[in-house]
């Protein structure tokens, strides 16, 4: 492995393994002071990677998802165990926990925002790495929290759904927790590349979850005073 890559490597993983881990953590973390303290118990509320890492969803998925040069990259962590009758009030619970990953996430993107103005006190032979993982990281952050809020399960923002909906309306999205994932698969890459040959574009979902990044970038960039 030369040095190309191993730098390469280094912007990416880092902030990465930050990401995912901060945002896991952060369920356990509300979970606990919500009453559940199962997270808690296993370990799961934890800044160590290990603790977080998926070997299905953390590297295999997103790793044949760039080799087949998908139109759209995305994995998840291994889920933080959260028991919602343990909690104090479930339905209003449920919708802070889901909500504590996103949440995290904006926040490290406003810290990694905030960290540019730091950058031209450091050595100029670290300040262009560290550069490369505030932007990467400010990237990857507004990504997760905009994905996450998708409205299906097993994403935060299905859960947060099922929190906020009349119980009748809530418990048929919540039937849907099982298929999630292939839910995703199928409006993320399988519809557009079957529109790709029918000659429409069905990239709709994909162009949604673009904009929003966009927008929330955008905002973050601002508030911090890089724009």
């Amino acid at each position: 492995m030369n040095a190309q890559t191993i730098y390469l490597a280094t912007i990416w993983i880092i902030p990465v393994l930050v990401a995912i881990t901060f945002h896991e953590a952060a369920h356990g973390l509300a979970a606990y002071l919500l009453g559940d303290d199962t997270a808690w118990r296993q370990g799961r509320v934890s800044f160590n990677p290990l603790k977080h890492i998926d070997p299905v969803g953390t590297i295999l998925l997103p790793g044949i998802l760039l080799l087949v040069r998908s139109p759209f990259l995305f994995g998840y962590a291994k889920p933080v165990p959260v028991n919602f009758r343990a909690l104090r009030n479930p339905r209003r619970d449920m919708v802070l926990v889901a909500a504590a990953g996103p949440a995290m996430n904006i926040a490290l993107a406003i810290a990694a925002a905030l960290l540019f103005h730091v950058v031209g006190y450091l050595p100029p032979n670290l300040a262009p790495w560290v550069t490369e993982n505030l932007k990467n990281g400010l990237v990857i952050n507004v990504v997760l929290a905009v994905f996450n809020l998708f409205p299906i399960p097993p994403l935060d923002g299905g859960r947060i759904l099922v929190g906020v909906l009349p119980k009748a309306m809530a418990e048929p999205v919540a039937r849907l927790e099982p298929y999630g994932i292939m839910i995703l698969l199928g409006v993320l890459i399988v519809l557009p590349l079957l529109g790709a040959q029918l000659g429409i574009d069905l990239n709709i979902v994909s162009r949604v979850i673009r904009v929003a990044t966009g927008t929330v970038l955008e905002a973050i960039l601002r508030l911090t005073g890089n724009a």
